[in-house]
């Protein structure tokens, strides 16, 4: 996924940074609530909260952590063993030395699953997590009960008409700094005290946007759980026609475009994506049980 221009993503820092500095529970930096498990040459931090079946988060690339969903945790919670990773590289997750993908993504996320659960799990994945959640369903669909994906695209045919190559920014991450909000940097030096780590997934990631593949339709065509794809109808990133086009290629997808929102539609109305998802997750399949 090619990002519009440098403006646009720092807008989206912006709004990433205001969803994430309130106060209360210390989502991605909860010592009662998190775990490593080694997997492969990183370790692999998630976070565990309440009972229930099984329910997986997966977070944003780069600006976007585990505690972007700190609006939607605590309602499903209640309902649900909520299993909320930190993608390698992001957060008090190690980067290791392999590439970063949204497939690599999708590898630790599944050796993760398998560690704390023996039942297929509910699947939500937002932007980079949402393209990691199209790969983790495609390659382990015995892991996936019902995924949901949220403003993750899966070709860059799908970006929005201003998208253009903006990986090379990434490659100067101290100039790169400079043009992050300083609300941004407040909050990211929190999470990655060292500096080093940072600058080595700012590179990282500017690779994995310049080099990652898109997903082929067919693959995707291959879905065989109840999918829910939504988007904001103001998402900078990608067309909205572009998540309908996803919709129609699922054998069982449903469809949300939230209004009034841009691509983190978990910061701009946090009660909606919760009923979103738990309508979602609770109601029946055509022809089946839920």
């Amino acid at each position: 996924m090619k990002f519009a221009s440098l403006t646009i993503f720092l807008l989206v820092a912006v709004q990433i940074g205001v969803a994430a500095s309130g106060e209360g529970i210390p989502y991605g930096n909860n010592p009662d609530a998190g775990h490593y498990l080694q997997v492969g040459d990183a370790k692999i931090y998630y976070e565990i909260y309440g009972s229930g079946h099984p329910l997986v988060l997966l977070h944003g690339g780069l600006f976007g952590y585990i505690d972007e969903f700190g609006g939607v945790i605590p309602g499903l919670s209640e309902h649900y063993t909520v299993i909320a990773i930190a993608l390698r590289g992001h957060g008090k997750s190690e980067l290791g030395n392999q590439p970063l993908s949204n497939e690599l993504f999708a590898e630790d996320s599944a050796t993760v699953i398998r560690h704390v659960t023996r039942e297929p799990v509910d699947l939500v994945g937002f932007s980079v997590g949402a393209m990691a959640s199209y790969w983790l369903t495609i390659n382990h669909p015995d892991l996936v009960h019902r995924l949901i994906a949220v403003g993750g695209p899966i070709a860059t045919s799908g970006s929005t008409d201003t998208a253009g190559a903006e990986a090379e920014a990434y490659n100067d991450p101290a100039e790169f700094e400079k043009q992050l909000p300083p609300q941004f940097v407040a909050r990211r030096n929190k999470i990655y005290p060292d500096r080093a780590v940072w600058n080595r997934l700012v590179v990282a990631m500017g690779k994995a946007l310049a080099t990652d593949r898109d997903i082929p339709k067919e693959r995707v065509q291959s879905i065989q759980v109840p999918t829910l794809i939504a988007a904001g109808d103001r998402d900078v990133y990608t067309k909205s026609e572009h998540f309908v086009e996803i919709y129609h290629l699922l054998p069982h997808g449903e469809l949300a475009i939230v209004p009034g929102c841009g691509h983190t539609v978990f910061k701009c109305n946090p009660n909606l994506m919760l009923d979103l998802v738990e309508h979602f997750l609770q109601s029946e399949v055509p022809g089946g049980a839920p």
